[in-house]
């Protein structure tokens, strides 16, 4: 519970707390997204590669810039975490907080996933989401959110003194260990706050606070994405399996998770190009 208050409201105190809200990144001035050029892209797709991710684990993929990926939840509901690094400089990473600023807490068809400072740029736009339909539920919750940082084993130490060495962030550390050949303590520090997708997720609405509940994802469901760049993906499939009461458990149900790779057979989108890195860090960088 937040603390209750210690100090009187001032006669204005209505009139502060009325203003009116502004967007503080409107995106106006973004390209919109046009799903014309990717839905013909997408009307021939040839599968090229797929990564399963067994149930309390995480592997790497990878994708090459101009071809599609899926997130397929291939057996019982299951949530995952997904990094995406640069394949070529894993210190581009995704931000899953400027995405959050500019999209909002949860993600969907159009919506693009930023690269960290100084590159700054679109790293994978979001194609295809069976779950679209979920929309916002009575409690404000929703699917595919950028809200949450990932489980990780510190902050289960300091709740409850307990260590749980299957985290996703533990094995996101484990599966770009084995990919980079980094030492295990290295590739730690390049993990990052995740997009968690299908994971049903909002603040509640007395104490603002992050919560979770039971995922409406179904076997055949997918989120999919267009690669901007070329990307290493990693995903761990959640040891809270649909997150319906815990994120870190070895009592949960949890399934697999499954990646395809998919290239367009008659090449990327019409006009489409590899997204750029921010015109201010090639004037003027810091």
């Amino acid at each position: 519970m937040k603390p209750i208050p210690q100090h009187a409201g001032p006669a204005d105190a209505e009139d502060r707390k009325s203003v009116k809200p502004e967007v503080c990144y409107p995106i106006t001035t973004l390209p919109a997204y046009d799903p014309k050029p990717i839905d013909e892209a997408r009307r021939d797709l040839q599968l090229i590669n797929t990564t399963m991710i067994a149930p309390r684990d995480a592997q790497t993929f990878t994708v090459p810039a101009g071809h599609f990926f899926r997130v397929i939840c291939p057996e019982g509901p299951q949530v995952g975490d997904l990094n995406l690094w640069n394949l070529n400089d894993l210190n581009e990473r995704f931000f899953s907080g400027k995405t959050r600023a500019l999209h909002g807490t949860h993600v969907s068809t159009g919506d693009r996933l930023w690269s960290s400072l100084p590159h700054f740029r679109p790293m994978a736009t979001v194609t295809d989401d069976t779950l679209d339909w979920y929309g916002w539920d009575e409690y404000g919750g929703s699917v595919h959110d950028v809200i949450g940082t990932r489980c990780d084993p510190y902050t289960n130490v300091l709740l409850s003194e307990s260590e749980y060495h299957y985290c996703c962030h533990s094995n996101l550390s484990r599966a770009l260990a084995r990919h980079s050949g980094l030492d295990v303590k290295e590739a730690e520090l390049l993990v990052h706050d995740v997009l968690n997708v299908f994971m049903c997720t909002g603040f509640t609405q007395d104490t603002h606070q992050y919560f979770m509940k039971a995922s409406p994802v179904r076997k055949g469901d997918y989120i999919e994405f267009f690669a901007e760049i070329d990307l290493l993906g990693g995903l761990s499939a959640c040891p809270g399996g649909d997150c319906s009461a815990s994120h870190s458990s070895d009592i949960a149900q949890c399934y697999p998770l499954q990646v395809d790779v998919l290239k367009p057979v008659n090449g990327p989108p019409i006009g489409w190009e590899p997204s750029p890195p921010s015109p201010y860090s090639r004037n003027h960088g810091v």
